[in-house]
């Protein structure tokens, strides 16, 4: 059994996707790389997929599927993991060598199974084309660093400081156990990732290593904003499932309330984006989706959707005219420059 499986769903990523797949195989025998060609069609990536699979045939899998869109590939890594532990790397990312092998050392010490971790969290780094100085997720404010422990320890996490896809090990077996299921041909499924397996982890590792590099360039990302605004009815759809989840978890979380916490506002930033992109979409369609989507969840949970709805947040997202458009957009604007999130 290979201690870190890694899944890289793959599309249209000839261009790319072996600059990441090199990064990984630095992991040696210890690793399995699991590429997930999505359908591909206008270039060579399924190709190039066989052919490292070939290279590297203890190391990498090659599995063709017909599109089924970044949720569906995750599925399929899932599934044919061999890997204690599971890690998704986008196409166009790459890892740290250095400290890549801090996490297989710390993963190696925690591989029997009665001290296995249930999540493994790291440092990434926002790798955006033409920016010199990288803004680096960290999480040292807010978890013990080096140790194992659980949500009570956990601190007050900031706005923008989140738990996302590429800063998470998670334990393979604890995927399969909490029955996650990405929806098919859906973006922004990432945020359902990081989000619903949370209920069922209750031992943690922080490692303050910058692993994992998120490339933040191409015009056609998905977190590009003209993309995002473009795809909004995905986003809407996500925010959607993530209310519902935890509308569900809410009151079972009473007693684990650090982790309640940060789910909320978790689900708040969520919901925050996408009133914001509607708004920042500027046609009468956008903002009667964005209220179509606050009437929903107050018809789903009104408890919920009261606290997100008169939470500092809430209340500028729903502030009314030309005023509230006007702040929200600045807003958006000094948390790019900020964060230089897409």
């Amino acid at each position: 059994m290979k201690l870190l499986s890694f899944a890289v769903p793959c599309y249209n990523s000839a261009e790319y996707m072996e600059n990441c797949i090199n990064s990984l195989l630095v992991g040696g025998e210890d690793v399995e790389i699991i590429i997930v060609d999505d359908g591909s069609t206008k270039d060579d990536t399924a190709a190039i997929a066989d052919r490292l699979a070939a290279e590297y045939p203890t190391i990498i899998k090659a599995i063709h599927q017909p599109n089924g869109g970044h949720g569906e590939a995750v599925n399929t890594g899932i599934k044919n993991a061999t890997g204690l532990y599971f890690k998704v790397v986008d196409s166009d990312d790459h890892v740290s060598p250095k400290a890549y092998m801090e996490i297989l050392k710390t993963l190696r010490e925690y591989s029997n199974p009665d001290n296995m971790l249930d999540m493994l969290i790291s440092n990434f780094v926002y790798d955006k084309v033409g920016v010199k100085k990288k803004h680096v997720m960290k999480y040292t404010s807010v978890l013990p660093v080096n140790r194992v422990f659980g949500w009570e320890e956990a601190g007050y996490f900031k706005k923008g400081q989140y738990i996302l896809m590429h800063s998470v090990i998670y334990r393979t077996q604890l995927l399969r156990d909490c029955g996650i299921q990405l929806p098919k041909h859906t973006f922004y499924v990432d945020n359902i990732y990081v989000f619903e397996p949370m209920t069922h982890v209750h031992r943690m590792y922080y490692l303050d290593v910058n692993f994992y590099m998120y490339f933040i360039g191409r015009d056609d990302q998905s977190v590009n904003e003209s993309v995002m605004i473009k795809r909004i009815d995905q986003q809407i759809r996500v925010n959607r499932l993530m209310f519902s989840y935890y509308s569900k978890w809410m009151k079972k979380l009473y007693h684990r309330k650090p982790l309640s916490r940060y789910m909320f506002n978790y689900l708040e930033i969520i919901t925050t984006i996408s009133s914001t992109f509607l708004i920042l979409a500027g046609d009468k369609e956008s903002f009667e989706k964005k209220k179509a989507l606050w009437k929903w969840m107050k018809k789903e949970d009104f408890e919920l959707y009261t606290r997100l709805r008169f939470r500092f947040l809430g209340i500028a997202m729903n502030f009314p005219g030309i005023i509230g458009k006007t702040v929200v957009k600045a807003g958006y604007k000094i948390s790019n420059k900020i964060f230089n999130f897409n």
